[in-house]
């Protein structure tokens, strides 16, 4: 840490040991300035050297890296190119360590390099065992242990796509993710474990007429429907099977974030996917051959399947904690593992400061940190760097539509406390006012393009979400929108303020108004209402606040118990409702548009 506590600077040893300062050997640029300005100049050869270093194997080479022929909005990467992107998960020593989870026991249990690509593809020839073919939709219901990373990972191996959905979910918003994603498998965890209970998962598909395979980690004595199977029926033990190849634009996933209305985008990850959540990690996590990170997550957010590429692929053990990582046995956890990268939500590293979960615990085999999911508070993350004994904070922004981040953080520029000191690599981006003139803060833009960039959407027209309507660069350049606000610091530093549109970060899980309307819409008595996320003055995590306008007399305890409860049951229990705020009518627009601007103001 440097003389002013919020800023983390790199010791020359540091710096030399970075993988960044590898790519700046081999491009030649002499600061990291320039090594950002190279990679966006020049975004071919950027993607060249960072494929090259992480080792992907092909089947068949590309004939072109790059072609911009159709425009900036649909480039091609990869042309003609064929791979199996599992095949490039196992380069690691055979013998060392792939996965590490609690063994129930207050030890350790590792699965190694040898063993999880054995049983990828007893995954994978199970899958084909039961009729999935190329192409096909398979849903993992599961949290992340070694099985579920093993089921991820063998579904890519046969050719399908994984469809990652949160195991937090309730039975109506599974239903809709089913349905969206065409699913014909569904891979499910019969019960949760948290703490000494244990909370029923597989319950919540009976209603879905899709056939499932039963995990459960006690036993296989689930009570199952005529259609479905025991994860020990399922699992063969045939570990002979050939990889299926696919190009680069082929998916090998899907997943889901909000949108402003109707049902949550549907978002294909392309077989380009894996190499952005790769390089991001290698360059801006900063992560090595024999590293172990960790990152409380699930399959059904981007940074479930980020998690096993961004490890695998740069040869690195990923620690997996099936539990509430807001308690003290995941903090021992963390330390009996030897993290090196610990990836966090804000919201949880406020957790750990208000109830001292840290207290005791040695972190300082901790490296550095990891933020995303929702806006961070500078005091926390201050806390946090301080902790164990001044660490950087990578702030990491970005969304399951670009399979990685579009700002961050650069472990050769100091690190402040909630703030961004760069782009990506291979990316830029502009801050726009709302007269479509650059800014210090408003809306910020992405120009494209970039390998991890989604190109279409199903059941929605992917052309009008991002692109429909963007102004043109200050250069003329197309921009994609993100709908993040960003306000643009001194010296080339950024700050987050949430959402300019009506899409909001919920305990680190994008969620719509739309979505939250819908569900508690219904409460007696209430005429109409709006919900907003709103952002507080110090920073951090969004406050989800709902305005109401009600007939007659009505108390806003009251009602924020049943709009909560609706919440719990019917869309997500990690969603909170902070505050419930009676109002006589909803500002609008001319054109009867609720205001959103006016409510997130009077929310603080």
């Amino acid at each position: 840490m440097s003389g002013d506590e919020k800023v983390w600077i790199a010791s020359e040893e540091q710096v030399e040991a970075s993988n960044l300062a590898t790519l700046m050997q081999q491009t030649g640029a002499s600061t990291y300035e320039q090594l950002h300005k190279w990679s966006v100049e020049n975004r071919a050869e950027y993607w060249q050297a960072a494929i090259d270093s992480i080792g992907i194997q092909f089947r068949e080479r590309w004939t072109t890296m790059l072609d911009t022929t159709a425009g900036t909005a649909r480039a091609k990467w990869l042309v003609g190119a064929r791979w199996n992107i599992t095949e490039s998960c196992f380069r690691a020593d055979p013998d060392s360590a792939a996965v590490i989870e609690p063994d129930g026991n207050g030890g350790l249990r590792t699965t190694t390099v040898a063993e999880l690509n054995s049983l990828t593809s007893r995954v994978a020839k199970s899958l084909q065992n039961s009729g999935i073919k190329p192409g096909d939709s398979v849903a993992i219901i599961l949290p992340m242990t070694t099985t579920a990373v093993a089921t991820y990972l063998g579904i890519l191996r046969c050719g399908a796509v994984a469809v990652g959905i949160a195991e937090s979910f309730t039975e109506p918003e599974i239903a809709t993710r089913i349905r969206l994603s065409n699913t014909r498998l569904i891979v499910v965890q019969d019960k949760l474990k948290r703490g000494a209970k244990r909370h029923p998962l597989y319950e919540r598909i009976h209603s879905i007429e899709v056939p499932a395979i039963v995990y459960s980690p006690d036993d296989d004595s689930a009570n199952l429907r005529s259609t479905d199977q025991t994860w020990s029926d399922f699992l063969c033990d045939e570990t002979e099977i050939e990889s299926v190849t696919l190009g680069p634009d082929d998916a090998t996933g899907v997943l889901f974030s909000s949108g402003t209305t109707g049902d949550p985008k549907t978002i294909p990850w392309s077989n380009l996917c894996p190499l952005k959540c790769a390089a991001d990690g290698r360059y801006h996590q900063d992560i090595h051959d024999g590293d172990v990170i960790a990152w409380p997550t699930s399959l059904g957010w981007m940074m479930g399947p980020w998690l096993i590429f961004a490890g695998l692929l740069n040869r690195a053990a990923i620690a997996l904690y099936d539990g509430a990582p807001t308690e003290r046995s995941f903090a021992q956890f963390i330390e009996k593992a030897g993290v090196s990268m610990l990836g966090v939500v804000p919201s949880l590293v406020s957790v750990w400061r208000e109830n001292n979960v840290l207290d005791g615990v040695d972190w300082s085999g901790i490296r550095l940190f990891s933020s995303t999911g929702e806006c961070s508070n500078q005091s926390d993350m201050q806390w946090l760097m301080q902790t164990v004994g001044g660490r950087p904070v990578i702030e990491y922004c970005g969304g399951t539509e670009l399979a990685g981040g579009y700002i961050t953080n650069a472990t050769l520029r100091p690190c402040r406390a909630a703030t961004f000191n760069t782009p990506t690599l291979g990316l830029d981006l502009v801050v726009l006012d709302d007269a479509g003139q650059p800014a210090d803060q408003g809306e910020l833009f992405i120009v494209p393009p970039s390998i991890g960039l989604s190109d279409r959407l199903l059941h929605r027209d992917h052309d009008e979400v991002y692109y429909q309507d963007c102004p043109a660069g200050p250069g003329g350049e197309t921009l994609r929108r993100h709908g993040d606000e960003m306000q643009r610091l001194p010296d080339g530093y950024f700050r987050a303020h949430g959402r300019v549109d009506d899409t909001m970060n919920l305990g680190g899980v994008k969620v719509s108004s739309a979505e939250i309307e819908r569900v508690v819409g219904a409460t007696d008595g209430v005429r109409e209402l709006a919900a907003v996320a709103e952002t507080p003055k110090e920073g951090g995590p969004s406050r989800l606040v709902i305005f109401a306008a009600v007939d007659g007399e009505r108390d806003a305890e009251r009602l924020k118990k049943d709009m909560q409860s609706a919440i719990c049951n019917e869309l997500n229990p990690l969603f909170k409702i902070a505050e419930v705020v009676i109002v006589d009518n909803l500002p609008r627009t001319a054109s009867n548009k609720i205001i959103r601007r006016h409510l997130r103001v009077a929310a603080r």
